[in-house]
């Protein structure tokens, strides 16, 4: 059995020390992170070879990939882009790139990849989170072929979120890694 890796892709600004993905990675030192030579000014083209490039340091291993905002855009940006087996992805409250956009600086994103992902996803979504209405979610979950979660109303599912570890969340990502 192939050993499995987790890699954290996080969104714009990067996942803070108290954000539920910081914590997932120190609470597993064999995970690692993607990092963006820019978190705050992203251009997709970097974004997503950046995740290659650390994707194709872990030859051999099954691959796991937990993103948050942007960083779930940019997964399925680099899915369109590039032919690698991945277990699974954990994709949590990707951001709206294309209708009303309230963050100018996700632009590049856009539009939304329309192909299904070639691996087994979720997708997990707040009510009330202010970056993607809780119906555009479940559209990008049915565009990309992932199992759709929606948590209830947590906002971002970020810091502000104060969530913590994020229990509800560990639950959802061992599902997905079953």
């Amino acid at each position: 059995m192939q050993d499995v890796q987790v890699i954290h892709v996080p969104g714009l600004g990067n996942s803070g020390p108290e954000h539920w993905q910081s914590i997932w990675e120190r609470n597993d030192p064999t995970s690692i992170r993607v990092q963006q030579a820019d978190w705050d000014n992203p251009i997709c083209k970097d974004w997503t070879e950046e995740l290659q490039r650390v994707i194709a340091n872990t030859q051999g291993k099954e691959i796991l990939l937990v993103a948050h905002s942007l960083g779930c855009l940019t997964v399925a940006h680099w899915a369109q882009r590039y032919k690698v087996a991945i277990k699974g992805a954990f994709l949590v409250a990707p951001p709206e790139v294309e209708l009303d956009v309230t963050l100018k600086e996700v632009l590049d994103f856009a539009p939304f990849p329309r192909q299904r992902l070639p691996f087994k996803s979720m997708l997990i979504a707040s009510s009330d989170d202010d970056y993607l209405t809780i119906e555009r979610a479940a559209y990008l979950a049915e565009l990309w072929g992932s199992e759709f979660m929606n948590v209830g109303a947590l906002g971002h599912i970020n810091t502000y979120s104060n969530i913590g570890a994020w229990p509800q969340g560990q639950e959802l990502f061992e599902r997905l890694q079953a």
